[in-house]
């Protein structure tokens, strides 16, 4: 195993929790809010800043800018003024990055398969559900009534969305942009995690 996954998840469709169980069946790291501590210390950012601006859209700036920014450093006079929105951005741009360097590992989120399209050992996925099991499980993990869990779901696939297609060069949730979509209410948490670790294994075989 000398893969980097990233996976890409629609809320309620335990993305993560998939993540952890195939991190964990291949003796590998999953990051998901934990990144934000590894952002925080690389980039002097609070990581209470980081968290309430985490996977947050933004309209207020331009893609170009932020790359821009990106290229010159944390020091730079542009970095200063820029919105937090975009520090976060870039703390989490650059801790991914990093965290790559030191191994095969399962990153959730972030647009991570967009901060590490030039490395050739990712494999980039993407879990979805449908609405029904997805609605079914978010009214029971945060003890909420259907329409509260609808609104839920609505506004985090949106915000999801948003922040993926503002800093990427993709669409997110578009099968062209992932390796492989999984239906995770169909398969369900164990069967979607031996599917990962069966496709990991073949495409690094194939790539041998």
């Amino acid at each position: 195993m000398n893969s980097v996954i990233t996976i890409g998840r629609q809320f309620g469709s335990q993305g993560r929790e998939i993540g952890m169980r195939v991190a964990k069946r291949l003796g590998i790291k999953c990051y998901d809010k934990d990144l934000l501590a590894r952002a925080a210390k690389d980039s002097g950012l609070c990581r209470e800043v980081l968290e309430n601006h985490d996977e947050m859209p933004t309209n207020s700036f331009l893609y170009n800018l932020v790359m821009d920014t990106y290229s010159f450093g944390y020091n730079s006079s542009a970095f200063v003024d820029m919105p937090v929105s975009h520090k976060v951005f870039l703390a989490q741009f650059d801790a991914i990055k990093k965290i790559a360097e030191e191994g095969p590992c399962i990153i959730v989120g972030r647009c991570a398969d967009y901060a590490l399209a030039e490395r050739d050992n990712v494999i980039n996925l993407f879990i979805c559900g449908t609405y029904e099991v997805r609605l079914k499980h978010i009214m029971e993990r945060f003890e909420l009534t259907e329409q509260q869990a609808k609104d839920m779901i609505n506004k985090k696939d949106k915000q999801r969305k948003s922040y993926y297609d503002y800093y990427s060069s993709k669409k997110w949730g578009h099968v062209d942009t992932y390796d492989l979509s999984i239906n995770s209410s169909i398969l369900g948490l164990d069967g979607t995690a031996d599917l990962i670790i069966q496709y990991v294994d073949l495409v690094e075989k194939n790539r041998a």
